[in-house]
């Protein structure tokens, strides 16, 4: 029998900034989509890499209004035991614009796809949970 431990904000920020990759989860063209990308941890915000593509417009708010609200998740179980920890952050977007703070940033994140990068978009964490499936 695996037991589920509740993680807190820190410790859930912890873990998401052990690993690399996760998966930004948003709404395009009215429907929910997904997309696996890399990202870095940054006090209390997720900094994720935006690609030139059809959903970076779903990701990024118009310049002077408030963010849109997505969420992000990483985690890292292990396949055999299925043991490990997941971690949810959900908040507001905010493209990076100043451009040298923008292209220090862009550096950060691993690329794990080969495309060029269109900026980098800040996630303000409001909400951040996670949980540890134990033995």
């Amino acid at each position: 029998m695996r037991s589920t431990q509740q993680l807190d904000r820190a410790e859930a920020l912890r873990l998401l900034g052990t690993v690399s990759l996760g998966r930004i989860v948003f709404t395009h063209q009215a429907l929910p989509a997904i997309r696996p990308t890399s990202h870095v941890v940054a006090g209390e915000d997720v900094l994720v890499r935006l690609d030139e593509g059809a959903s970076r417009a779903s990701l990024v708010a118009t310049p002077g209004e408030p963010g849109i609200v997505l969420a992000y998740e990483a985690d890292a179980i292990d396949p055999e035991t299925h043991l490990g920890w997941s971690v949810v952050v959900v908040g507001y977007t905010e493209l990076i614009a100043d451009r040298d703070e923008a292209e220090r940033l862009a550096a950060l994140p691993d690329p794990w796809r080969n495309q060029p990068s269109a900026g980098v978009l800040r996630i303000r964490s409001e909400l951040v949970t996670g949980f540890r499936l134990g033995p």
